[in-house]
């Protein structure tokens, strides 16, 4: 592989005016497709084969028309102090609101007046009118909406508190500034691990490219493939992180390459047969985690992690390909003007040069600290990593609601409203369906209003034909909360199989059971690619597997921290959660598969590193001094680059991206600086030779694909000329 990738890099360094050129029309064509292509008018969600799926695959059967899975609205009322909504005055705004919502748009199923529905609390401070549509919150159209919310604001200005909420409000999730400022960190931290602008502006402009790309074409493919638009926020996040680090470490072996003294050329094909042959195997794990949600069966999960991959494929073939291009274009501004004039220096006073060159750095002497003291290094990380993730034992799950937007929004104040004049329950109604008769229909009324939890049940609605039957169950706690999944599992085991249980909330409680049930398969799925893959690029049982463990170590680690956060509230304020709640459901699965990929990034550029030096003759203790020496500043810059991209998505409104973005920059936070810059080195450390043993008859059957760039090293000249030997090279 090395050698097919060094002839790679050579052929886009050679031919860079064309290699710009394609991907610069690549991400044209995307734009244009993006630009182009019709609104995505659908982002539907299933989850099949559950019970609340099945209910509402029934109704859309027998109740057609009906909107089962139609987007909702509630418009709240709230008197002012001392009066009642059923005052005329009140009475009158309500009506007249309820007339502008009929007539609003031809999109709406019913909507339901509050004086016979039943729907004005007991003390006549609060009403609400519920409003159902035809198609989901992603169709609905804007002048839909704005219908929505101007009878919200035209009652508003009539002496009521009006507030709306329901799903119907549902639209893209605001980007906040954070994302901009992870970009300008990163930018700072490439500036000063360079110390050149033109090197540091590479990652930066081959990962916007790539993230270009890859988002345009989620866009211009979201209406045909039904792609949501959390899929394109995942391929933004992921692709930023891994598209920049991919090009850093490129950029960082061709600059060492140039300091050997090789051609330009040379040094470009070495930069990308060496640390290309790592971004490779890196990517192939990103992308194996991602492709792998698909074992959960959720549509819109794997979807999520296809159109990621995607993105992670783009960035590996930006770095294998564009970054060599760039670096044809960039000529000795790659490096910067302190390291030139170092050069140049150096070239005149070699002795002075060589004694500055062994100077050892932060690396050298933090790996000679951990050999020194394996044993301590190790306690304290796997101690401190398991204090932290000891939240992670209460960990509860659940969708966020509308209870966790922030008290700036009408969908917060409305779910309050609901909760202070109704109770909690009325933010998150079951629906129960009956498929049988009216006897049927009656019998299992009475069967749960026998059951504890519930706040009101309304009386069964048939449909035209009589064969099936709607069922309205309130419970008495807040939609998210442990008493409502009691209830619904109360109600399924207390009636037939006839008798469904569905609603957001029972849907909420089955995707959580899903993604509990799928956790264990999906992990054993990717940990076992990954540790084939691993073995194969390391040669070794015991390094992969001291990965995995490490892994499992830091994203539960970062699960508790979740918790602590988003849960228990701890910090709370100071990351915009303003309501603690469940984690979301996806949350541990999706942390699996993400974080596994991302921290075996690290794992492989460090430890390649150590690798090629141990096979290269070095003892153990000197292999880990070595490959911290040259590794060890660009995973740390690696690190902090990713940790301020994810941290970016923190600012966002959304809480499921601000959960999802806090999630992963923790994880890369204790992966790469506890796990593989201190309880790796120290196990090597412990291991010595045992770390790289691989039984012979494995290592007879295993594929040679020379991570390392042994074949460089016999076939390649060092400095152009031919027969010439060239030094070992670096990782």
């Amino acid at each position: 592989m090395a050698t097919f990738l060094y002839k790679l890099g050579r052929s886009a360094f050679r031919r860079r005016r064309l290699v710009a050129l394609l991907w610069v029309a690549l991400l044209a064509v995307a734009g244009i497709g993006a630009a182009t292509a019709p609104v995505a008018t659908s982002s539907s969600f299933s989850i099949p084969g559950t019970e609340a799926q099945r209910a509402f695959d029934l109704l859309e059967e027998r109740f057609p028309g009906a909107g089962a899975d139609g987007a909702t609205a509630r418009v709240v009322f709230k008197a002012p102090e001392g009066q009642k909504m059923t005052d005329p005055a009140h009475k009158a705004v309500v009506e007249e609101t309820v007339a502008a919502l009929k007539s609003g748009s031809d999109q709406i199923v019913s909507v339901t007046d509050p004086y016979t529905g039943q729907a004005v609390s007991q003390n006549g401070s609060t009403a609400y009118v519920s409003v159902a549509y035809k198609v989901n919150a992603m169709e609905l159209t804007d002048e839909t909406r704005e219908a929505l919310t101007d009878a919200g604001h035209n009652a508003q200005g009539k002496g009521l508190t009006v507030e709306v909420g329901g799903d119907a409000l549902q639209t893209m999730p605001e980007t906040g500034s954070g994302e901009i400022v992870g970009v300008v960190i990163a930018g700072i931290v490439l500036v000063l691990t360079f110390g050149s602008l033109v090197a540091a502006g590479l990652p930066l402009l081959t990962a916007i490219i790539g993230v270009g790309i890859g988002v345009s074409s989620i866009t211009a493919l979201a209406n045909v493939l039904d792609l949501g638009s959390t899929t394109s926020t995942l391929a933004m996040m992921i692709g930023l992180a891994v598209g920049i680090d991919y090009a850093l470490f490129i950029v960082s072996r061709y600059r060492a390459e140039l300091a050997d003294g090789r051609e330009k050329e040379d040094a470009a094909g070495r930069a990308v047969g060496t640390a290309g042959s790592a971004v490779v195997f890196a990517g192939l794990t990103v992308v194996i985690a991602l492709v792998g949600l698909a074992v959960v069966n959720i549509p819109m999960l794997t979807k999520m992690g296809f159109a990621a991959a995607g993105t992670v494929v783009i960035a590996v073939l930006i770095a294998l390909t564009l970054i060599p291009a760039l670096l044809g274009f960039a000529g000795d501004k790659v490096i910067g003007r302190k390291q030139r004039k170092a050069a140049k220096a150096g070239a005149e006073g070699g002795a002075a040069r060589s004694a500055k060159s062994e100077k050892p750095n932060g690396g050298t002497r933090w790996a000679r600290f951990v050999i020194r003291r394996p044993v301590m290094v190790l306690l304290i990380g796997v101690l401190g990593l398991g204090a932290i993730a000891l939240p992670a034992a209460s960990l509860e799950m659940g969708l966020p609601d509308d209870g966790v937007k922030p008290t700036s929004t009408t969908e917060r104040r409305a779910y309050d409203a609901l909760s202070d004049g109704f109770g909690p329950g009325f933010n998150g109604p079951l629906l129960v369906v009956v498929d049988g008769d009216k006897a049927t229909a009656d019998s299992t009324v009475s069967t749960i209003k026998g059951l504890e939890g519930w706040a009101a049940v309304t009386p069964a609605t048939p449909n035209k034909a009589g064969d099936a039957a709607m069922i309205t169950v309130v419970p008495k706690d807040r939609p998210s909360s442990g008493a409502t999944e009691t209830l619904v599992h109360d109600i399924r085991n207390a009636t037939g199989d006839d008798v469904l249980v569905t609603g957001a909330t029972a849907m909420n409680i089955d995707f959580s059971q899903k993604m509990n049930d799928a956790l264990v398969p999906y992990l054993a799925l990717v940990v076992g690619l990954a540790f084939l893959l691993l073995t194969v690029v390391f040669r070794s049982i015991l390094v992969p597997l001291k990965a995995a463990l490490g892994f499992l170590l830091s994203v539960v680690a970062a699960l508790g921290a979740v918790v602590a956060v988003f849960q228990w509230g701890w910090l709370g304020s100071l990351f915009g959660v303003e309501q603690t709640g469940p984690i979301m459901s996806m949350m541990p699965i999706f942390m699996v598969g993400v974080v596994f990929g991302l921290a075996m990034d690290y794992e492989v550029f460090l430890v390649t590193r150590m690798r090629e030096a141990y096979v290269h003759g070095e003892r153990p203790g000197e292999a880990i001094v070595t490959g911290f020496k040259h590794s060890a500043r660009v995973v740390t810059a690696a690190a902090v680059i990713m940790i301020a991209v994810f941290s970016g998505f923190i600012g966002m409104t959304d809480q499921m991206i601000k959960m999802i973005g806090f999630g992963l920059a923790v994880a890369v936070l204790f992966d790469a600086f506890v796990v593989r810059m201190a309880i790796v080195p120290a196990v090597l450390a412990l291991l010595g030779h045992k770390a790289w043993w691989l039984p012979k008859w494995l290592d007879r059957i295993l594929p040679n694909v020379d991570v390392e760039g042994e074949a460089l090293a016999k076939d390649t000249p060092a400095d152009g000329a031919p027969g010439s030997k060239p030094d070992l090279v670096k990782v």
